[in-house]
């Protein structure tokens, strides 16, 4: 288990905007508090995956968290897709398909894949347009969402729901464009090995990082600096300097954070009993869910 200078949660964003105000991204190093990385305009994805590439050019020693599912269901169906021909073997085909689909949408954007003929047909895209083989009330689950659910230590939605204000499927599918598109400068946790030195790329679930600060399920979301600055202490981390503005996104990067920085030293968090090679390569993992 190899140690890390700075800890950095990246609150991803879905949304059809160049900047999506969900973006956030929130870093703390080994001294002082967590901090806001705050451009000005917005950050947009294409702002993200730029910085990371920078990040990787320096090789600089910080795990990354993306609040984001880095894969689809893939062994409740022994596919991503089941009918279509094209469904792809692991991640790295998935994100390469999502890519190859949405070359030309702007933003990141994943405008193009839904549309498709036969990726539409496995998505509820509204309530009123639900594809002839999305199953289930919720939606398809990976191992590692169905085993947050079993055990309690999380509630995560399927990447195939795309209606509601918890749905994730849109962030998720822009984000694999982006991982797409980093082209292996950083490796990439559970898909790739845990490099010796230099950047490294987790999935994280923020809700995670809240309940171990402290805060009770079903009521994560902080918006106020006494909520923030309570889930800090419980973390055992120094307090940041009063923010601009006080929104969900921006605490769940700073508690996150926070949190990456106590959990990177749990080794059981690296090595899931539940995590095989098989998975891995598939479906990935979300980081602290064990």
């Amino acid at each position: 288990m190899r140690r890390f200078d700075t800890f950095t949660c990246i609150d991803w964003s879905g949304a059809k905007t160049e900047r999506p105000g969900g973006i956030a991204v929130a870093t703390i190093g080994q001294n002082g508090p967590p901090v806001l990385l705050s451009p000005d305009p917005k950050w947009s994805r294409e702002d993200i995956r730029d910085w990371l590439l920078g990040i990787a050019a320096t090789n600089q020693n910080m795990l990354i968290g993306f609040d984001l599912s880095m894969a689809l269901p893939f062994h409740d169906c022994g596919a991503y897709f089941p009918e279509w021909d094209d469904s792809p073997a692991d991640a790295s085909g998935l994100w390469k398909l999502v890519e190859s689909l949405c070359a030309t949408d702007p933003y990141l954007n994943v405008l193009s894949f839904l549309d498709h003929d036969e990726a539409a047909r496995h998505f509820r895209h509204s309530r009123d347009h639900v594809g002839d083989l999305f199953t289930g009330g919720t939606g398809r689950l990976r191992i590692v969402e169905q085993l947050q659910r079993a055990t309690g230590q999380a509630n995560s939605a399927s990447c195939f729901n795309l209606v509601g204000a918890a749905q994730v499927g849109k962030s998720s599918l822009t984000g694999m464009r982006m991982l797409h598109q980093l082209n292996g400068a950083i490796p990439v946790w559970p898909f790739d090995p845990v490099p010796d030195s230099g950047p490294m790329i987790v999935e994280i679930y923020t809700t995670i990082a809240a309940l171990a600060a402290g805060l009770p399920k079903g009521r994560s979301k902080i918006r106020d600096r006494s909520g923030l600055d309570a889930a800090l202490r419980a973390l055992g981390a120094p307090l940041p300097e009063k923010l601009r503005h006080y929104d969900d996104h921006s605490t769940d990067a700073l508690i996150t954070a926070a949190w990456m920085k106590n959990a990177s030293m749990e080794a059981r968090l690296w090595h899931p009993l539940k995590l095989t090679d098989e998975i891995a390569q598939k479906e990935g993992w979300t980081f602290g869910v064990f």
